[in-house]
């Protein structure tokens, strides 16, 4: 491995709703490989407007922190909601369950997560912000 990777998050990373029955409503491009990362997890995310990401996710092991990049909307962080918008920064512990909700003009965000497991250790749960709230 170089001592250096450049890779563009959008263009140079697979988009994977695709393969999991996501997409349009949402784009989610993981790098830890292609940038040939060790230690940490790096994503670029994207949910279209007015759309909620259809799970609810949390790490045993993991800490992540999630920037919001571009438009807003809302993270719900176990039983609390809270408004988000461009360059927040959400940090979340591990054991601790999130899902996101675009406002109207969508939702972009970079995740970043410590150590590197490989996503061994998440648990993800479907519907797991389905009521309206």
């Amino acid at each position: 491995m170089s001592n250096h990777t450049i890779k563009n998050l959008r263009t140079d990373v697979e988009d994977s709703a695709p393969k999991f029955g996501m997409s349009p409503a949402i784009e989610a491009h993981f790098a830890r490989k292609d940038i040939e990362a060790e230690n940490f997890g790096l994503s670029y995310q994207q949910v279209a407007p007015n759309e909620r990401v259809p799970f609810g996710h949390k790490h045993s092991e993991q800490e992540e922190v999630y920037v919001v990049v571009a438009g807003g909307g809302r993270i719900k962080i176990e039983d609390e909601i809270h408004e988000i918008g461009q360059w927040d920064a959400v940090r979340v512990g591990k054991d601790t369950m999130r899902g996101f909700e675009a406002g109207p003009d969508g939702l972009e965000l970079i995740a970043f997560g410590t150590p590197n497991t490989e996503n061994e250790d998440a648990d993800i749960v479907p519907g797991w912000w389905a009521e309206d709230a």
